[in-house]
This record gives C-alpha cells, sequence and structure tokens, in this order.
C-alpha cells in the first residue's frame, strides 16, 4: 500500500492553467503549464493557486472550472495535457459572419457587429417575425460616469457555447434561424456588444426564444466585462456560469 501511495504522488503530469478576468490579473499571468502529482483534482489546482494568492481564495464560491472547454466538478480528476480553466462569473474571434449548415450564425468578432447583414440572414420567405435583442455601451454604471469598455473571452469555449446555446433555441422554440454575436476588445459609448436574433413564422416564438437567448447567453458564455471610469477599472460583477446539475451533485457525493 505504502509504494502504492507513493507512486501515485510522485508520477507528475503537465497540464495547462488559464485564467480570466479579475482571476487573470490576481496571478498575474493569463496562462501558464504546469507540473501537478498524479490524481490531481480540478480543486486541488485550484487551491495551488489560491495558496500562493490568498486574495484569489475569495472568489471560489463562484468561480467555475471547465476541462477541454467543457465544465467541470471541482472534483473531477485531471489527465495529462489537459486544458484546465478557471472562470469567474461572466458579464453576460476571428472577424466577419458565416453562416452555419444550418444557417444559424453564431461568432465572436472583433469589429463593429454589422446589424443589417445580420438581420437579413435571418429572414427566409416563410418567416412572419424577426426578433432582435441588441445590447449597447451605456455612459454611466452604477452612478459614475463610463468612459469605455473592455471585453474579453475564453474564446474556443465561448464560440462552442454559442453553438449550443443555438441548439437550445431550436429545441425549445418553433424558430427558424437564430443568430448569437458577441464583440470583443475596447468598445465606445453606444457601441454594440451584443446581438440575439431570431427569426420564426410568428412572433410570439420569436420574442420568448430572442430573450431566452441573451438571459442564457448571460449565464453560459465565459465572456467577461472591464468598465472603465474617470477614476480607475473594475470587472462588471456577472453571472456564476451555470453548471449542469450532474456536475454540482457530484461535488455533495460522500
Amino acid at each position: 500500500m505504502e509504494n502504492q501511495e507513493w507512486h501515485r504522488y510522485n508520477i507528475r503530469m503537465r497540464v495547462r492553467v488559464l485564467f480570466f478576468g479579475q482571476l487573470k490579473e490576481i496571478v498575474g499571468r493569463a496562462e501558464e503549464d504546469v507540473e501537478m502529482p498524479d490524481g490531481t483534482r480540478v480543486d486541488d489546482l485550484f487551491a495551488k493557486y489560491g495558496a500562493s494568492h490568498p486574495h484569489l481564495q475569495g472568489f471560489r464560491a463562484s468561480v467555475v472550472a471547465s476541462i477541454n472547454q467543457e465544465f467541470a466538478a471541482w472534483d473531477s480528476a485531471l489527465s495529462p495535457g489537459d486544458e484546465v480553466a478557471f472562470l469567474p462569473p461572466v458579464s453576460g474571434g476571428s472577424d466577419g459572419l458565416r453562416a452555419q449548415p444550418e444557417e444559424d450564425i453564431c461568432q465572436i468578432v472583433c469589429g463593429p457587429i454589422p446589424m443589417a447583414e445580420v438581420v437579413a440572414k435571418l429572414k427566409a420567405p416563410g418567416d412572419g417575425a424577426v426578433a432582435v435583442f441588441e445590447g449597447i455601451v451605456r455612459n454611466q454604471s452604477r452612478g459614475r460616469r463610463t468612459l469605455y469598455l473592455e471585453y474579453e473571452a475564453y474564446e474556443p469555449m465561448a464560440l462552442s457555447k454559442l453553438h449550443e446555446l443555438a441548439q437550445a433555441v431550436h429545441a425549445q422554440f418553433p424558430v427558424d434561424r437564430v443568430a448569437l454575436v458577441h464583440r470583443l476588445g475596447r468598445l465606445e459609448i453606444g457601441e454594440t456588444s451584443v446581438l440575439i436574433g431570431v427569426s420564426s413564422p410568428h412572433r410570439k416564438a420569436a420574442l420568448e426564444a430572442c430573450r431566452f437567448g441573451i438571459d442564457t447567453l448571460k449565464q453560459t458564455v465565459p465572456i467577461w466585462k472591464k468598465e472603465y471610469f474617470e477614476d480607475g477599472a473594475v470587472w462588471a460583477e456577472g453571472e456564476t456560469p451555470r453548471v449542469p446539475s450532474i456536475l454540482r451533485s457530484s461535488e455533495s457525493k460522500p
């Protein structure tokens, strides 16, 4: 038994660790490769960084982890070569729009979102309605004058979650086409940060699906917002990413 325990904790594996938003600023880096003992869990990896950055521990209750771009439970075991990301509450690329095979548009863009182009791609002869939500940068937040915003994302995972969200919209509502487009980088006052568009034969489905789209995006897509004011900058308080219940329940098992 002693030999087995020695073997378990002396075999080392290398994993890649990513930090975003204010977690990145606390740790002082966006990513790094780190060696950990065989059998390391997600929680062990977070605790390693918490030991050298005590302020990080205060975020434990609201941070969500992912392994290889999929949400993961804190007690999930890591394997060599895994990419582990620690995601703070979300604030909820490539340039240009590309229609998907099912005519949906799921994009992370680095320039202005072309509203007219998106809406035109949504319309089909059988549609009777197009509902569009446009999130724009306002000039104030919590009583302070906003100068501009900056958005960042865990881009591969964010794009994957946009595609999953589009599928969820189709599964829950009788709609035709879906557009989910989010912009990254610096945005000035009045510019569009996010666009949700839905076409459907009937307005009720389009409107309900559009609201579902923006509400769910804010909870599931790893994108963060930093607000710049005259007297400093802060990361916007967002929502803890929604993790499948099966992952949460695994933490409570004996």
